[in-house]
């Protein structure tokens, strides 16, 4: 009985000791003076309804669906022109982004003893698949609805084509079409004779020194301008000059010219009236499509959107339809034009065509544009691009293109033809976007074209009527 006492006694000793040390170690001291008021915050429920402004499915969310169906999404050229700091300001968003932030002109400066055109970016942002960012560049700014209204330019357009010389300035709309035509415009051609080379070809002498020699095959190296090629073109975003009405070469035609002007479309509606209108399909709204179809088909059967048309003010007293006489007698007259076009410049190969021609929808993005299927590439030899080229490349020395015959001369008229067919081919709406400017561009340069010939032939222009 006395060990069980002691025992108890102990324990209880320990939990005493063990009670007092806890206690100790938890004694709090006096409280300190009360701290500054915090901030009024924003409720967590407030940020949430301003996101839903946007992020609901009838807004950004079905914006994201149709955006799955522009080739601005499901291109890869933003893949593989990556590095590419030329190419990308027009094919990878950040590079996008960076020259209309640092305003880069389309000027040409020269650098290590060569021309170069300025309209470039940087290495490091020369990359970037095109998303909603690349046109709307203050989105998650404020989070508000104004974020999808700010664009990533709206500035007039410096044409790169000109070297900064000309400029494409949209108002109409908040000139958003300025957005647009910032990238959907024409490329320079550049000098590949001379010292230093890649200057800018001076247009002005396809214009006025139409019987001069631009390329003359017999001489090859002694030439001034530029070496033909099978690229030798304006590149594909011609539509941004021609809706604008300007930066073809505008021959006048002689006596029976037409005068230049443009359609109302070119003052009155923008890009997106027509390529963004209420959805049908895949055509309208995000997927900037226009036809309910595959990119590529312009054949009978094609559905169009002519939801941006057909509206109060512009065609909705008459509304258009693929069999509307406006719309498809429009589309006859100018493929008959520009099938004409293609004629006279192709006599100029002297039984051979000097066009290439590619009737594959799925490798010519003008496939049935013009009857011929060309596509504005030259039909000269190229391994890589043209391996069945009809003509000898000037600038290639294997056997299988030396035993080519020789690409014919040209002279500065037949160049500026070659230049308005890529214009009028490659807008791709048959005249649709601006059928007075086309008209006059195909019409104009035809009858030049045939007035040369028949001077060359030696008869007077005063007996081409017979």
């Amino acid at each position: 009985m006395r060990k069980l006492t002691a025992f108890l006694l102990a324990t209880g000793f320990l939990l005493a000791m063990v009670s007092f040390t806890f206690t100790s170690c938890t004694k709090t001291g006096p409280q300190g003076p009360a701290g500054a008021n915090g901030k009024d915050g924003t409720n967590g429920q407030d940020a949430n309804q301003t996101c839903k402004l946007c992020h609901s499915p009838t807004k950004v969310d079905s914006i994201a669906v149709e955006f799955q169906l522009a080739k601005h999404s499901w291109g890869t050229v933003s893949f593989e022109e990556a590095g590419n700091v030329g190419c990308t300001p027009c094919h990878a968003q950040e590079a996008f982004v960076y020259v209309c932030k640092n305003h880069i002109p389309s000027t040409f400066s020269l650098i290590n003893g060569k021309w170069n055109n300025d309209y470039a970016t940087i290495a490091s942002d020369a990359l970037g698949a095109i998303t909603c960012f690349t046109c709307h560049d203050q989105l998650h700014t404020t989070y508000g609805y104004s974020d999808i209204t700010a664009f990533t330019n709206i500035a007039p357009v410096s044409m790169t084509m000109w070297g900064g010389a000309k400029t494409i300035d949209l108002q109409q709309d908040g000139a958003k079409s300025n957005l647009c035509v910032k990238c959907h415009q024409p490329r320079p051609l550049t000098l590949t004779f001379g010292s230093p080379s890649g200057r800018l070809f001076p247009y002005d002498t396809l214009l006025n020194q139409k019987s001069m020699v631009m390329w003359d095959s017999t001489t090859g190296a002694k030439n001034k301008f530029v070496r033909p090629s099978y690229r030798m073109h304006i590149h594909y975003g011609a539509v941004g000059a021609i809706f604008a009405g300007m930066g073809a070469i505008e021959y006048t035609g002689g006596t029976g010219g037409l005068v230049y002007g443009n359609s109302k479309h070119t003052s009155v509606a923008s890009c997106p009236d027509c390529h963004m209108a209420p959805k049908t399909g895949i055509a309208g709204g995000h997927a900037f499509n226009v036809r309910n179809s595959k990119e590529t088909a312009l054949g009978s059967g094609t559905t169009w959107n002519f939801n941006g048309c057909n509206v109060t003010g512009c065609h909705g007293d008459d509304p258009l339809s693929a069999t509307h006489a406006k719309f498809a007698n429009t589309r006859t007259t100018v493929k008959g034009l520009l099938d004409a076009l293609a004629t006279d410049i192709n006599a100029i190969g002297g039984g051979h065509d000097i066009l290439h021609k590619d009737p594959d929808g799925t490798t010519n993005l003008w496939a049935g544009v013009a009857t011929g299927n060309q596509d504005g590439y030259l039909d000269i030899y190229d391994a890589s691009a043209n391996p069945n080229g009809y003509w000898r490349n000037p600038s290639d020395n294997s056997a299988v293109n030396m035993a080519k015959p020789k690409f014919p001369s040209l002279t500065m008229l037949q160049t500026g033809a070659i230049i308005n067919f890529q214009m009028c081919l490659r807008e791709y709406s048959l005249g649709i976007h601006n059928t007075e400017y086309v008209t006059a561009l195909l019409t104009n340069t035809a009858l030049e074209l045939n007035a040369a010939a028949l001077t060359d032939r030696g008869v007077s222009n005063n007996n081409s009527g017979r």
